[in-house]
């Protein structure tokens, strides 16, 4: 297939990709290489992805509406993955219009882009956020997310509104991807692993928020992407189920559904740090801060209409994930 995924240059959007193209898939990369992290990051993943011969980069912000435009008309797209956008709850906090422009309008062009050019299925990052503060554990996509925190969690749930509301307007299919705090090699240097990995070996305090009493439901990369490419080979379809007297936020008349991808197995902060002063073989000067505006206490992830729709759910262990990161942190930064 030929295959759009835009934020290419991204954490999810580098290995996502790597995938495609090791089965065989043409992948066109968009990006703006904008500078909310180190951009020099992001151009070492490109350097990776450019040797293949199936691949093709393209320099575009997604909320360039006539860019976008073009792009669509000039290439005949089978799907797109969607992983481009402002990512950050705390940020959204500091630069609300960021999250407008790439989130919102960003979306809507592309959404745009697949229903005047025949895509066959849309797949696009969500975020464990749109929970807000839904207290129930675990997270199920049959719960309400009426609740946002953040700038950056209303986005995300808007993104799933405008994507039913094409689905059921014109038919596209699209799934929703609602991450749970992804983490890995060549992750985002703004998420707590790699802040806590460089702090540590650089001999500084770490922040833990909520005087660490916090639980994330910590999910591979390697698991993400998974999840990603097998709801991209089963576009979604309407549930002939789906009551309108009784409406399940999981379920639709139209071609639309939202999975959560999380690793259905939560994680104490202070077991999460603990892991990454063993394998780093160093302990942590901890400085303890209440919770940040924008942020839960707690996610945890149902995960099993993913495994009934996809046949899979993740599972790699903390200890597994985070001995790879920091092997590939020592090797990138030659600590």
């Amino acid at each position: 297939m030929k295959i759009l995924v835009t934020g290419a240059a991204g954490f999810i959007g580098m290995h996502t990709t790597e995938r495609l193209l090791a089965r065989g898939d043409e992948v066109v990369g968009l990006d703006n290489l904008n500078d909310y992290y180190d951009p020099s990051l992001k151009e070492r993943r490109l350097a990776r992805l450019r040797p293949h011969s199936g691949f093709r980069f393209v320099k575009l912000d997604v909320a360039d509406r006539g860019g976008v435009e073009r792009l669509f008309a000039s290439e005949a797209f089978d799907r797109v993955i969607h992983l481009a956008a402002q990512a950050g709850v705390r940020y959204s906090l500091q630069n609300p219009h960021a999250y407008v422009d790439s989130n919102l309008v960003g979306f809507v062009n592309i959404l745009e882009g697949c229903r005047h050019h025949r895509v066959a299925h849309l797949v696009y990052a969500s975020s464990s956020s749109v929970y807000g503060g839904n207290t129930k554990m675990p997270f199920s996509e049959h719960d309400s997310v009426d609740h946002p925190v953040s700038l950056y969690a209303a986005t995300k749930k808007a993104n799933e509104l405008m994507a039913h509301t094409y689905s059921h307007l014109y038919g596209l299919p699209t799934t929703g991807l609602r991450f749970f705090t992804v983490y890995g090699p060549w992750g985002r240097p703004d998420m707590a692993l790699f802040l806590f990995t460089r702090a540590i070996l650089e001999g500084r305090p770490i922040d833990v928020f909520n005087h660490g009493k916090m639980k994330r439901d910590f999910t591979y990369i390697d698991d993400i992407v998974e999840g990603v490419i097998r709801t991209l080979d089963r576009p979604a379809s309407p549930d002939a189920t789906f009551d309108p007297d009784r409406p399940d936020p999981g379920r639709s008349r139209a071609p639309y559904r939202v999975f959560n991808i999380g690793n259905h197995d939560p994680v104490d902060l202070m077991d999460f740090i603990a892991a990454i002063e063993a394998v780093l073989g160093r302990q942590a000067e901890k400085n303890f801060l209440p919770l940040q505006d924008g942020d839960v206490p707690a996610t945890c992830a149902d995960t099993a209409e993913l495994d009934a729709w996809a046949g899979f759910a993740p599972a790699t262990s903390i200890a597994e994930g985070v001995g790879r990161f920091v092997n590939w942190y020592r090797a990138y930064y030659g600590v």
